[in-house]
C-alpha cells in the first residue's frame, strides 16, 4: 500500500506539494500551481488546510534516488 509524506528532496515550503506530486506521479509545479489556484478560489480555506496537513503527514525517511 502507497503511503503519502511530505517530500524532503522536492520541497520548497514544507514538502506536502511535492509528496503529492511523488504520490500521484505527476510534476510538482503542477500540483503547486492547483494549490495556488485553490487558494484563491477558497479565499484562503485551501491555505488553513494545507498546513493542517502538513503538521500531519509525516516527512519521507528515505530520500529517493533514480540511478
Amino acid at each position: 500500500m502507497k503511503k503519502i509524506y511530505r517530500s524532503i528532496s522536492n520541497s520548497r515550503l514544507t514538502g506536502l506539494c511535492g509528496g503529492i506530486s511523488e504520490y500521484l506521479g505527476i510534476n510538482a509545479t503542477l500540483v503547486r500551481m492547483l494549490m495556488i489556484i485553490a487558494a484563491f478560489c477558497s479565499f484562503g480555506t485551501t491555505v488553513l488546510l494545507y498546513f493542517i496537513a502538513s503538521l500531519i503527514i509525516p516527512k519521507d525517511a528515505y530520500i529517493h534516488h533514480v540511478s
